[in-house]
């Protein structure tokens, strides 16, 4: 009896100091307790050390004010042109008021994952398939502008929204891939058709560019030519001119006329030696055997008498 006596008090002693014990909190920081007392909302329990009261005071809600990401299990949604596809996301929230998230809704984690599928069904639902795949940031802004506004009174602040996969079916990828090939294909006959037109047109300009130049550098090569032409007939003017000036200035200085005698003869003797070749017949002028009268006459300018 006292045996039984005894254990009795040393459980109540244990209870009592397990009650005491758990009466000690001490909060992390980004953390937050809310504290009920007598069933009525006491408290907001923030980082540091904190002590309750055994029987009165009760630890309602654990709550932390980091970021959360909540993944959004994949769900069927039909597109506009009725393409089933199978979607999934993720929540990116914050609880900015530990109150209302505690008081305000049973469960913000499975109210705001309900809430993201919906909105996402009813916005996909609204777009065809393309648009669907290309259009993920309109479809992202909507869901989270649609759970920011109803999660207000959550106590609660949607910072974002990310869709990971949008999965149409198999037969509508073979479909998507086949349509991508003949896009491919198409394009590359057009690049080489483009090419090969850009290829002739430039081989054409490079003919022409070609014809042009030559055609340049012949009319320059003949003006080239005339120049060089004019510059060597006017040269040979003017030497023959300066010649015959010189020739005029030594006949009339003195003994100049004996001079040009003298050349005449040397150059009369000359080619007629030139011409009395053998087997050949010729005319001698009558007076050629008086040479002083002969020069004289040349010089005078008339004709020797045959």
């Amino acid at each position: 009896m006292e045996f039984a006596y005894l254990g009795f008090w040393s459980i109540i002693a244990i209870y009592l100091i397990y009650k005491i014990f758990r009466c000690i909190r001490i909060i992390p920081a980004q953390d937050v307790l809310i504290v009920e007392r007598l069933g009525k909302y006491s408290r907001s329990l923030r980082a540091g050390f904190h002590i309750l009261i055994p029987f009165i005071d009760r630890d309602a809600y654990y709550h932390t004010l980091k970021e959360q990401s909540i993944d959004v299990q994949p769900q069927i949604c039909i597109t506009h042109d009725n393409v089933q596809v199978k979607v999934d996301g993720v929540i990116y929230l914050k609880i900015i008021d530990p109150v209302r998230a505690s008081y305000g809704i049973e469960d913000f984690q499975f109210a705001a994952i309900q809430l993201a599928q919906t909105t996402m069904r009813s916005v996909i639902g609204t777009m065809e398939l393309d648009k669907t795949i290309g259009e993920k940031d309109l479809i992202n802004s909507t869901i989270v502008a649609a759970i920011d506004q109803a999660s207000e009174p959550w106590g609660i602040k949607v910072n974002r929204y990310e869709i990971l996969n949008i999965v149409p079916p198999k037969s509508v990828l073979d479909a998507m891939e086949k349509e991508k090939k003949a896009q491919i294909a198409k394009r590359s006959q057009v690049l080489l058709s483009e090419g090969e037109r850009d290829s002739r047109i430039n081989r054409s300009l490079g003919f022409k560019e070609e014809a042009v130049n030559k055609s340049e550098g012949e009319k320059q090569r003949r003006i080239n030519s005339a120049e060089g032409k004019a510059t060597e007939i006017e040269a040979l003017a003017v030497a023959t001119a300066k010649g015959i000036e010189s020739i005029a200035g030594a006949i009339s200085d003195q003994g100049g006329a004996s001079a040009i005698k003298l050349q005449i003869t040397k150059a009369f003797i000359h080619n007629f030696l030139n011409v009395a070749k053998e087997n050949t017949e010729i005319l001698i002028p009558a007076d050629v055997m008086n040479l002083p009268n002969l020069i004289a006459n040349l010089t005078e300018g008339k004709k020797p008498k045959a």
